[in-house]
């Protein structure tokens, strides 16, 4: 891949279980009371309900990043219910944001063990593993989440696996993913912004072009991160289109003067 080439990553999704299981393919308790009939919220014990109230409280946290008091609330949620898969999945987004990478692996580890049906899961610990260099692990994860039929979000495994996949240098499985996830969603900036950099990286620069021209109608350009921002400059540059390039350049300049991407459009860096 070439310099300042990097896909758009996907945030990790993060499932917030309401109840007892409400990620799909449910979390590690059984999913059924010893009369044989489904779990619905009145048959949580005591403990499990605790644990949802602090799992609930430990995602509110996470999302408003404050991460320390989230870590609090889900290890409390843990010792309230240790086999809760969703409580031991959601530690292990907290410890990834966190930077604490052997951690929120160990945490995956167990949320998997588990819950080992959990596509939700699945294709959290498919992207981890992705973002840290472990690619072929991670596409596993996905093709496991996209083959349980019980998977109510299998955009978001196959965006994965398409910015893994181009994350890894393979061009046709990210074309094969992502064209897929396109059929679930044509808007979003993701899969286009993604489309559009292996289209560029195979030098076909009319099909970057288009799909650069998707990413701009379905997002706002003072939200594009820097890499779209250089990606869609070198585009541009290739197409002649001297004024898109421009504002793509001054936009770059104003949000990112001190981003990689920036100093590579200051040397010149557009064929690398």
């Amino acid at each position: 891949m070439a310099a300042g080439a990097r896909p758009w990553l996907v945030p990790l999704a993060l499932c917030a279980a309401a109840a007892l299981s409400a990620c799909a393919g449910g979390s590690g308790n059984s999913n059924t009371t010893s009369s044989g009939d489904l779990k619905t919220a009145s048959d949580q014990t005591l403990d499990e309900k605790r644990a949802s109230i602090r799992m609930q409280l430990a995602i509110g946290y996470f999302q408003d990043r404050k991460y320390d008091v989230a870590l609090d609330e889900i290890k409390q949620a843990i010792a309230a219910n240790p086999t809760s898969a969703d409580a031991h999945g959601v530690r292990a987004l907290i410890y990834s944001s966190m930077g604490e990478t052997a951690l929120a692996d160990q945490s995956f580890q167990r949320a998997v063990q588990l819950a080992p049906r959990n596509p939700e899961l699945a294709n959290n610990y498919g992207s981890f593993l992705c973002q840290n260099g472990k690619a072929e692990q991670g596409i596993a994860l996905f093709e496991s989440a996209l083959k349980n039929p019980a998977y109510q979000s299998p955009v978001n495994a196959l965006l994965n696996a398409g910015s893994c996949s181009l994350r890894a240098g393979k061009l046709d499985a990210a074309e094969r993913y992502l064209l897929d996830a396109l059929r679930y969603d044509a808007d979003l900036p993701a899969t286009n912004g993604n489309l559009a950099q292996v289209y560029f990286e195979r030098r076909d620069i009319k099909r970057a072009g288009f799909f650069l021209s998707r990413l701009r109608e379905a997002a706002k350009i003072d939200a594009l991160p820097a890499e779209t921002l250089w990606l869609a400059i070198r585009i541009d540059r290739k197409l002649g289109d001297k004024s898109s390039e421009a504002s793509m350049v001054s936009q770059l300049r104003r949000r990112f003067p001190a981003s990689p991407e920036y100093a590579e459009y200051q040397r010149g860096a557009f064929n690398e």
